[in-house]
């Protein structure tokens, strides 16, 4: 009876933004520094409403090296609870809904996520204040993320004059997580031929 070596486990990535902010084009680099490092990937996305009413997600799943000769990844289409390593959220209330959806997990999970908010209508609705407490999202992420980073993305875009998609990106790479370099990243960037100079600054 012969036993075949166990396949790699994938790298999985869930980018939960909002629309407009670029998620599609995070995505993209994405999937284009893992086909330039010679990397199986696979990307889907869910879109929702636009702007604030509801968010779109980003998916996507890669191996962390080159595919073994004749062999075929078979990838998730969607992600699973606990089954995420990479969770990277534009706003604070998404990153609620990834936890609350059992997307970040304690021994798996890095979680990185801007710390602005984008009030939703029934926070807007309220006749008093009706805004959700940043502070129990700051505190379930602490406690349910294998690692918790967070910082002003919004004041960084709005600095550097570009979308909030590039800030994460450096984030992303920034955080070391990557199963390449930062050159590839700023070169897929430069590649792209629009904003360049602004996005590299988000970077």
């Amino acid at each position: 009876m012969s036993s075949r070596p166990a396949s790699p486990q994938p790298l999985t990535l869930l980018i939960a933004a909002l629309g407009g902010e670029g998620g599609g084009v995070l995505a993209d680099w994405i999937v284009e520094c893992a086909l330039r490092q010679g990397l199986p990937v696979q990307a889907t996305s869910v879109p929702g409403v636009a702007q604030r009413t509801g968010s779109t997600s980003y998916y996507i799943e890669l191996l962390r090296e080159a595919a073994p000769a004749g062999a075929e990844p078979v990838f998730a289409l969607s992600p699973v609870a606990s089954g995420v390593d990479v969770v990277l959220s534009s706003e604070l209330l998404e990153t609620a809904r990834t936890i609350e959806r059992g997307f970040v997990h304690p021994r798996r999970t890095t979680l990185i996520t801007a710390t602005h908010r984008v009030y939703t209508t029934l926070e807007k609705m309220q006749m008093g204040d009706g805004r959700f407490d940043d502070a129990r999202v700051h505190a379930a992420a602490r406690e349910l993320a294998s690692r918790y980073v967070m910082l002003d993305m919004e004041a960084i875009a709005v600095r550097r004059g570009t979308v909030i998609s590039a800030v994460m990106f450096g984030a992303l790479a920034g955080a070391g997580l990557l199963p390449w370099d930062r050159a590839l990243c700023e070169q897929v960037i430069r590649d792209g031929g629009l904003g360049v100079e602004a996005s590299l600054a988000g970077f």
